[in-house]
């Protein structure tokens, strides 16, 4: 990355997905619970990886497994707001990809929060590490910084 997480914009990030806030994703504060933001990375990248490389996840021999997550969160969000997931690859390794995420809200350029989404390309049948394919991992190399 080519900034630190606090000092990411919006114009940072390469994919974006809208996510609407649902009334149960706030909490007693009056704010989306915390565990709720890693639903919406969650979100994102699923759906960058299944929309732009084309993963089937029921059909394809090797697959990404989730190994390491992480928020920061910045500013609160809360119900009704129209969240703007933004995602853009930070590392590309041999067989992992870090996804970077920030989650936007429409009055601001600053994300409210930051994170990632680290992973692993596996076999399906054992669950070793592989490869990642080439054709994903040219995706991925378009939404590189």
């Amino acid at each position: 990355m080519t900034r630190p997480p606090e000092r990411m914009h919006r114009s940072d990030y390469r994919y974006f997905m809208t996510v609407p806030t649902r009334w149960n994703d706030n909490d007693m504060l009056g704010h989306v619970n915390n565990v709720v933001y890693y639903s919406y990375f969650e979100a994102v990248v699923v759906q960058f990886v299944m929309r732009e490389a084309g993963l089937d996840w029921e059909h394809w021999p090797v697959l990404p497994f989730a190994i390491e997550t992480r928020c920061r969160f910045w500013r609160p969000i809360a119900y009704p707001a129209i969240v703007e997931a933004g995602l853009v690859i930070e590392r590309l390794g041999g067989s992992s990809v870090t996804n970077a995420v920030g989650l936007f809200t429409a009055d601001d350029d600053r994300p409210a929060a930051t994170g990632h989404f680290v992973h692993v390309w596996v076999e399906r049948d054992g669950e070793r590490p592989v490869t990642i394919p080439d054709e994903v991992r040219a995706v991925y190399a378009r939404y590189q910084p």
